[in-house]
């Protein structure tokens, strides 16, 4: 099942297209070492090889086998020049906006309970007219295109959803209904995209805004794939993973393609005419996970597996200083990158305070302004889901004006009013502008 898997991968087929090739093809059967009677398997059993690898962690089993082989026959070894790059996985679900996410999620959970308790489900919600609602697939029908009628039908799949949750978690109900994955989901999406204020007379069910939504890394983008997310790279949106693939690269000439303009994709461009590429460590995150934050795991697995490069040539998504200066200590690698440069509109305009010109006594609980006043509050806060720190300054410390604007991102607010100015430790905050 692995070879074949390998196969499928090199010529893009699909399980059934898989299955086809192997029952038929003589070219893949010799390579199988089959007999040419062999009648095959059928296509599902493919998707079944890989939820067992999943399910018992093998996924990497079979490169772990290829590279200790190729270690042993002297084809790739630890030192040298290696290279990581990452690129977007896209999951195997529909791309749902937060509207059709809800309808969707309630379909689901109602498809799953009518499978397991159709007699309950009959009871417990209004079958006609939910069956209009809910039968068809949400994303298969053109959805309202007036914003008043798309907030009404985000509010009656909210009432909807609370509903069908009150009824599962109902005394009478059977205790094993809330513990369906379906349902499990259903209430996790309630909880991240409604409110719900029960009083004596009413229940009213409102619909989070965009500041009151949990972080991305945290939210769910689909009823069917659990652990995909919303990501960005160079300005693109998707919904899934992203995958970080590091390889041996001993070419002059790949290493300086690899640093110009923010790096080039692993085996990018013709490696027929260089030397043998191989691949040394696949590492897969969800889609919000920075190339930086795997910069540390990308040289743990390197290490379990003895294969860590002498020079580790990345693009300019993946260092720091700090990193720079830990990986050589930690492991004696040498990381070959271009750095970012300081991006913040006080340094894109030449003008105002960064962060870096102001001291922080971490002990005191105080900030000094590079004119050197001392802060007069400061408050630990909770902002876009990020710990940060928020630190005041009387409005006499700061009068800064930049182009008859105040300087004021995530450094020195000037506010010229009769508030105190604020600066945030930690993390951007929004200019008041």
């Amino acid at each position: 099942m692995a070879a074949v898997t390998v196969l499928q991968f090199a010529e893009n087929l699909t399980d059934r297209a898989a299955a086809h090739r192997v029952r038929f093809g003589m070219d893949v059967k010799y390579a199988l070492g089959m007999e040419l009677d062999d009648p095959g398997f059928d296509a599902s059993v493919l998707s079944e090889f890989r939820a067992r690898l999943v399910e018992h962690g093998l996924e990497e089993r079979a490169l772990d086998l290829l590279l200790t082989t190729l270690k042993d026959k002297g084809l790739v070894k630890a030192g040298g020049r290696q290279r990581t790059d990452s690129t977007r996985v896209l999951a195997a679900v529909r791309d749902l906006n937060r509207l059709e996410l809800a309808g969707e999620t309630l379909r689901a959970a109602l498809e799953s309970l009518a499978c397991a308790v159709p007699d309950w489900l009959a009871e417990a919600v209004p079958i006609r007219p939910w069956t209009e609602r809910y039968g068809p697939r949400i994303d298969s029908w053109q959805l309202p295109s007036s914003q008043a009628q798309r907030t009404e039908l985000a509010l009656t799949y909210g009432r909807d959803g609370f509903a069908l949750l009150e009824e599962a978690h109902a005394a009478d109900a059977p205790v094993w209904l809330r513990e369906l994955p379906a349902v499990q989901v259903l209430r996790a999406v309630w909880l991240q995209n409604y409110t719900r204020t029960v009083t004596e007379t009413e229940r009213e069910v409102k619909r989070r805004e965009s500041e009151d939504l949990p972080p991305s890394r945290l939210r769910l983008t689909s009823p069917y794939d659990l652990d995909a997310r919303y990501g960005l790279k160079q300005g693109s949106w998707w919904t899934g993973y992203k995958v970080h693939i590091s390889e041996t690269c001993d070419s002059k000439e790949e290493e300086k393609d690899l640093l110009a303009d923010g790096g080039s994709a692993p085996g990018s461009g013709s490696a027929a005419a260089g030397p043998l590429r191989i691949i040394t460590n696949i590492a897969t995150t969800d889609a919000t996970v920075t190339d930086a934050e795997m910069t540390e795991p990308v040289h743990h697995m390197l290490a379990a597996r003895d294969l860590l490069p002498a020079e580790h040539y990345l693009d300019s998504g993946y260092p720091s200083a700090e990193l720079i200066v830990g990986m050589k200590q930690s492991f004696g690698v040498t990381l070959v990158t271009p750095v970012l440069l300081d991006s913040s509109p006080q340094a894109r305009s030449g003008a105002g305070f960064s962060r870096t010109a102001f001291i922080i006594d971490w002990e005191n609980r105080q900030a000094t302004c590079p004119r050197g006043r001392n802060s007069t509050w400061w408050s630990p806060a909770i902002q876009h889901g990020t710990k940060a720190i928020v630190v005041k300054f009387d409005k006499e410390t700061c009068q800064c004006v930049v182009a008859n604007r105040i300087s004021f991102e995530a450094c020195v607010a000037g506010d010229h009013s009769d508030r105190d100015a604020d600066v945030v430790v930690g993390m951007k905050k929004r200019a008041p502008w």
